[in-house]
Parts: structure tokens; sequence; C-alpha cells
């Protein structure tokens, strides 16, 4: 009997991933091309230039495709994941009218606005690749929240006239909404031949980015929590309602279809920080680690390592890009000795990181009266040792890492497989098709620093640091 093969598609902000499965979840292929920086302006607007994203999508499916020769006949569907809170404006032909809003531009957080006669169509990332490997004019309804006019309960566009009103998009402009692990369409002799994709597989929904991201990492059992530590690092768990009213979180609509994904407050610019710093230090740190013949997150990890539980009171606030409703927010790091050099920065970093997103699922699983047993963390920055083992002291819990630390791509292959009906169940088909890598446990005398550290020091940092920023801002900017 020969193999099947499942393709999951991850667009993410910074590159783009095709990963082939088997049917066990085991990495048989991949396939990576880099996005190009994004166009940057003021009044925060941020772009995708040019037809990127679709431009990516066939480079890094290329790549796979001609590695994985005839076996590619055996594929027998893709699930498609892209980058969610984008906006992208269609022509009536399916093309871009202008160039993907990405979800840092400032436009997102507010209506759309009809400032352009040739858009036809108002869309997400997904409703643009669907239309564009498949020529169907249809959208995974998952990858729809903020300003979009989503009825959750139907999981469908609303119908209520001032709902559209309100946001500003009439349904005749919306795309045909689909559920997660249904099919979008299939794949077009003209995708076919850009992508190497075989003509006429079935091509299925899933939703948001990080909700995906969450069904690969197996995030299923209510007392477990997942992070992802990707350019935007979230946090979330499961529920089966829809909340009203939430104040530490907001609920979106799982990749299961029919229940829920409770997401709590996240960091913008998360593991770009990291890179942001990296960068920082430029050659002397690259040299070093070309010697050593390891990466450059590699050395700084195993430099970090050294230094000691609370980086000797070195701290750092993540708040390098300022929400729109909190323009003065800034980053920063405080507590500076004349002996910290780079590794206590670093490992600063990683703290900050791991400090807030204690605090922000703290406050979300306490919101909802709920236990969490363990943490799933995937995404680049598990990569690291230092990292996780810095997550597992903070949050005092087992952190669990997979086999698969993009997990985005594994959900993607999820949704397919269980549309496919070669699982039966979303239960069963992260049973079979996730699995855990290792995991890391508390270190006791970590906990008891760190803890403190949280609780008398870090939680109230912002109450004081604020304040400062705030008269900064308004300083500078005496025009806001």
């Amino acid at each position: 009997m020969e193999k099947k093969y499942i393709v999951g598609i991850d667009g993410g902000s910074q590159s783009t991933k095709i990963v082939i499965f088997d049917i066990e979840g085991n990495i048989v292929g991949e396939g990576k091309e880099n996005l190009r920086p994004m166009h940057l302006a003021e009044g925060v607007v941020v772009e995708h230039p040019g037809d990127d994203l679709w431009e990516s999508v066939c480079t890094a499916a290329k790549k796979v495709m001609d590695q994985f020769g005839l076996r590619k006949n055996n594929i027998v569907g893709i699930g498609l994941g892209s980058i969610r809170c984008c906006r992208v404006l269609m022509k009536e032909d399916g093309s871009l009218a202008q160039p993907i809003i990405s979800w840092m531009d400032k436009r997102v957080a507010t209506p759309y606005v009809h400032d352009n006669p040739e858009v036809k169509y108002v869309t997400s990332t997904n409703g643009y690749l669907t239309h564009r490997l498949t020529g169907e004019f249809k959208d995974n309804i998952g990858n729809h929240f903020g300003q979009w006019p989503v009825d959750y309960a139907t999981w469908d566009w609303s119908t209520d006239e001032e709902v559209l009103k309100n946001f500003n998009l009439p349904k005749e402009m919306l795309l045909e909404a689909v559920k997660p692990g249904e099919v979008l369409g299939y794949i077009t002799k003209e995708a076919s031949e850009k992508t190497g994709f075989p003509e006429g597989l079935p091509l299925f929904a899933t939703t948001s980015d990080k909700a995906v991201e969450g069904l690969g990492a197996g995030l299923i059992h209510d007392t477990s929590a997942f992070v992802s530590l990707g350019t935007y690092i979230s946090s979330m768990v499961t529920g089966k309602d829809m909340p009203k009213d939430a104040v530490s979180y907001w609920g979106i609509m799982s990749s299961v279809p029919d229940k829920y994904a409770y997401e709590g407050y996240g960091i913008r610019r998360g593991m770009w920080t990291v890179s942001w710093f990296k960068d920082l230090l430029g050659e002397k740190i690259s040299i070093r680690a070309n010697y050593q013949g390891i990466s450059e997150e590699e050395y700084l990890n195993e430099q970090a390592q050294h230094v000691p539980a609370g980086s000797d009171g070195l701290m750092t606030v993540l708040d390098w890009l300022a929400n729109p409703w909190e323009p003065f927010k800034r980053g920063v790091m405080i507590g500076f000795n004349a002996h910290h050099d780079y590794r206590y920065m670093y490992r600063s970093i990683l703290e900050g990181i791991a400090y807030t997103m204690k605090n922000n699922v703290t406050n979300m699983t306490d919101e909802l009266g709920k236990t969490i047993e363990e943490v799933i963390v995937t995404g680049g920055g598990s990569n690291s040792d230092l990292m996780m083992q810095i997550f597992a002291d903070i949050f005092n819990l087992p952190i669990k890492r997979n086999v698969v630390n993009g997990s985005a791509s594994v959900g993607a292959a999820i949704n397919a497989a269980v549309g496919l009906g070669i699982y039966p169940s979303y239960e069963e088909a992260v049973e079979k098709m996730v699995k855990v890598k290792d995991i890391f446990t508390p270190i006791p005398e970590n906990v008891a620093v760190y803890k403190r550290l949280n609780e008398e020091v870090y939680k109230g940092l912002t109450e004081h640091t604020d304040k400062v920023l705030e008269k900064t801002f308004a300083i500078l900017h005496p025009e806001s």
C-alpha cells in the first residue's frame, strides 16, 4: 500500500513554509522562502511589497515539490494557513488592488475605508491565497476577527445590516465563508504550474494562524495552555463558548469547528526583539559563532546560560511596538550595572518574554476559573533550551516542546487529514500526528527567585516607567 502525504502551508510574517507530512505527522519534506522587508511609512503604515505573499508560496512550494519528486503524486490534500489580521483588497478578477496591509499597520485596527474604486473584495491573506491557488472566491471564516462582521454563533458572516454598516463592509465585498476542515477549492492548472502542487488537489480551510498553531501543538485539553514564540508572541487555552465581556483575553474561532480558543494578551514584535538584539551586536557575535561552528542564536544561548536567574536585577519590558491606543509605550531595559554585558541583556530579554507571558496567562486563566497543568511552547524561540528552562522556572509548570515546533503547518495538515476522513476526529488526529520531543521541569531555586522578582517588581514596573514615557511622548509629539 502506497503511503499518503499531506501538505501544510504556514504563511508567517517573515517567511512562508511549506511542509509535507505523512499521515502519522512525520515531516518528509520542507520548503521555505523568506518574505521581503515590509514597506514602512509615516502614520504606522506597514505593507507587504508587491505580490510577496503569493510569490513566496510559489517559491517555497517549488523547492519542496522538486525535492519530493514522483512522491508528490501520493499527496492527498493541502491545508492552508496564513497570517491573520491583515487586510487584502482585491479587484474583481481577484488580483491585488494594492499591496497587502500587514497586521502591524494602524489601518487594520479601524473599519475599512472605501477610498479605492478598484476594490471589489476585502478579505484576509487566506482568502487571497485561496483564490490564487484554486480560482475560488472563498475564505476560512476563522481567520476573521477584529474589524470583520463575523457571527461567532453561526461561523458565518453576520446578516445584521447594522453590524455590516458599522464595519463598513457590505456582504457583496466579502468572500464566501468556509469552516475549518472544509474544502476551499481545488488546485488549478495555472497554480500547479507556478507551485508544483499536483493539479486537482483539494485545499482545506484552517483558521487564524495562532489557532491553527494551537491545534498543531496539541492544544486540545482544558488543562493545557499554549504559547507561540513568533514575531507576535501569543498565549491560548481552549473553551466551548464564545466569551462575553472578557477583560484579560478574547475569544476566537478554534481550528476545531464549532469550538473556541481563548487568547490572552501577547507581545507585539516578541521574538523579533531577539533578532533585533542579535543584529545590534553585529559582527562580534557572528565571528564568535562562526568560529565555534554554531548559529548566532546558539552562541547567545550558550553564553547566557551562565548568567544567574534574574540577570542580577536587569529587567526588560517588551514594548518595542506600541498599540495604537498606547502610542507612548516604548521598550525598556532597567537595572544596569557596570558588569552587565550582552549576556545579561540577552537573558533579560528572554526573562522579560517569560514574565510577560506568565502574567498574561495567569490573568486569563484566573478570569476563566481554569487550572493549567502544563504549557506547550512552539515557534522558533522554543529551539532554545535556555528559553524553555526559563519558561519552566517562571511558570513553575512542566513546559512541553514538540518534535515539530513550527506547529502551524502541523495544524494545517490536521485540518486536511480530518477533512479527508483519514481520522474521524480532531482528538484522534492530534494523538496520531503531534509528537512530544521533551519536557522541561522547574528548578526550585530558580522558581523562588523568579516568583519574588515577578510579583514584587516586574508586574508593577510599567506603572512607573509609563508615567515617564507619557511625558516624553507629549514633549516630542505635542500634536498628538
